[in-house]
């Protein structure tokens, strides 16, 4: 039992807990959508990763909007790459409050989930989606922080071109939103500079055996294979290329360049040639800090887009703080016009929400090691 004066001690700290809890900081939501399980659970920490450094970074601050003091806060939300999936973690993102919304990964999960964000009425920052439907859908809440498939096509086409001379090209893609809109935008480059396409094959993105489709294109002895897909199938196929004998480079694009490309092609990965939107990170303006202190919090190199999450976060709570408000009447119309100096470069918008002077990175495979060897665009 607790005595007259136990009692009147606890009553205290009660008082005192509640009039401390008066003046806390208002509490800011942000969201992150991304796959945090499934084989593509690697890249979704790392964008959940890349976004919390940006949180800490903010709170550090002490930041305030309206005059009071306020702590941002990360609500994270696993879309398992799927796109029926995205639609309900958008739903859960909205009814949670966020203010806004970093993600999705994919241009898959990005696109359905876009309408929903934009019947709340919120931002959705893409820190990686690079396919143009993303944003050609109109609605005006959809940013993205890299380059779209449609520049990145007619860099990837060009380079192999005018840089690796390529004469013969079979083209593959596993029939998703992003590999197949980033392999029709390459056949349109390549056919308009008077390139010439052997091959048009087609896999799913769960296809693990490539004999099939190589051997057709085998037959038709091309001298460059372009894959519209990602890191987990470009190395088996990388594999398979080198064991069938075909004697033409592969070359990919965004998706391609990361650490589990290169341990899961082993050796068999050793000049292969990709496009991934954006700097290197050792080129990025803000990319060797970053990376310190990604490695030094999470023990781990990057894998791939911590860097575009880090400034999808920065870039929404900037336009938050420069709108002083949560109010996305009054802070869309700021993110829309902002000029945001982040980590990966200069982030600006055009009327579609597509990152205005997107720069490109040409990297190959060198002493199992991903080297960047050219880029392009960006601002002159």
């Amino acid at each position: 039992m607790l005595t007259p004066f136990k009692r009147c001690t606890l009553a205290s700290l009660l008082l005192g807990a509640l009039a401390s809890g008066a003046h806390a900081d208002q509490q800011i939501l942000i969201g992150l959508a991304g796959p945090l399980t499934g084989p593509s659970a690697r890249i979704g920490k790392d964008l959940e990763n890349g976004a919390q450094l940006a949180i800490d970074a903010a709170n550090a601050r002490q930041p305030k909007i309206a005059g009071e003091n306020v702590t941002y806060k990360l609500v994270s939300e696993d879309d398992q790459s799927d796109p029926k999936t995205a639609v309900s973690v958008a739903q859960r993102l909205v009814d949670a409050g966020v203010v806004g919304v970093v993600g999705h990964w994919n241009t898959g999960t990005s696109i359905p989930a876009a309408r929903v964000y934009n019947d709340a009425g919120i931002a959705q920052v893409a820190p990686v989606a690079t396919g143009h439907a993303y944003t050609q859908q109109g609605f005006d809440t959809s940013f993205r922080v890299m380059g779209h498939d449609d520049d990145g096509g007619q860099v990837a086409g060009r380079y192999a071109l005018q840089t690796l001379k390529a004469q013969r090209i079979a083209v593959i893609d596993d029939r998703t939103a992003f590999g197949q809109g980033l392999a029709d935008q390459f056949i349109k480059s390549v056919e308009a500079d008077g390139g010439k396409v052997i091959a048009r094959e087609y896999v799913d993105d769960k296809t693990a055996d490539f004999s099939a489709v190589l051997t057709s294109i085998r037959a038709k002895n091309p001298d460059l294979i372009f894959f519209g897909g990602v890191d987990a199938q470009a190395a088996p196929l990388a594999r398979r290329i080198k064991q069938l004998g075909i004697k033409a480079n592969l070359m990919g694009a965004g998706g391609f360049v990361s650490q589990t490309f290169l341990t899961l092609a082993q050796n068999e990965g050793e000049g292969v040639i990709a496009l991934e939107p954006g700097l290197a990170v050792e080129q990025m303006p803000g990319g060797k800090a970053f990376e310190q202190q990604y490695q030094a919090r999470y023990k781990a190199p990057i894998e791939l887009h911590a860097p575009f999450a880090y400034d999808g976060v920065g870039v929404l709570i900037a336009a938050l703080e420069k709108a002083d408000s949560t109010d996305p009447q009054k802070y869309l119309p700021v993110l829309r016009a902002i000029n945001y100096q982040g980590v990966t470069g200069t982030l600006a918008f055009d009327n579609e929400g597509n990152l205005k002077n997107p720069t490109f990175t040409v990297y190959q495979v060198k002493d199992n090691k991903w080297q960047p060897v050219s880029v392009a665009g960006g601002k002159p």
